[in-house]
């Protein structure tokens, strides 16, 4: 029988030690820490799916191109390109993601589409879900 071994970030243990930022960036001293791999992901994914390509100065492969699309029709062929953006950029920026469900709903009139993601940390025992709302 094959033993299933859980890798746990070090940090994960120490719970004074902060992994990341948290958002929004409002508190006492501007920013507030989270302390948790699962937490640091999911604002790493949000920040990620928020950023357009270009506009993190010295980094302009950073972000994703899903606010470019918002600005034609939204209908079912936009939404599937979105989720194929949405895989890809999993794929090639974060790895150890592996999403388990993802859905898309739009607004046509506003042009926000809500991108719903149920996903899983490999080599973790950590799974979670984010819902991001790209205007």
């Amino acid at each position: 029988m094959a033993l299933d071994v859980k890798k746990i970030n070090p940090l994960d243990r120490q719970p004074r030690k902060a992994v990341g930022l948290d958002l929004p960036f409002s508190g006492q001293a501007v920013f507030n820490s989270t302390y948790q791999t699962k937490d640091a992901l999911k604002i790493n994914l949000i920040n990620y799916f928020l950023t357009n390509k270009g506009e993190r100065m010295l980094n302009p492969t950073f972000g994703s191109s899903i606010r470019e699309l918002l600005f034609e029709n939204i209908n079912q062929n936009a939404l599937e390109e979105i989720k194929t953006i949405v895989k890809n950029d999993l794929k090639t920026f974060f790895p150890r993601v592996i999403p388990t469900k993802l859905e898309l709903f739009s607004d046509p009139d506003t042009h926000i589409v809500s991108l719903f993601m149920r996903y899983a940390i490999k080599d973790a025992n950590i799974q979670d879900e984010v819902l991001i709302n790209i205007e």
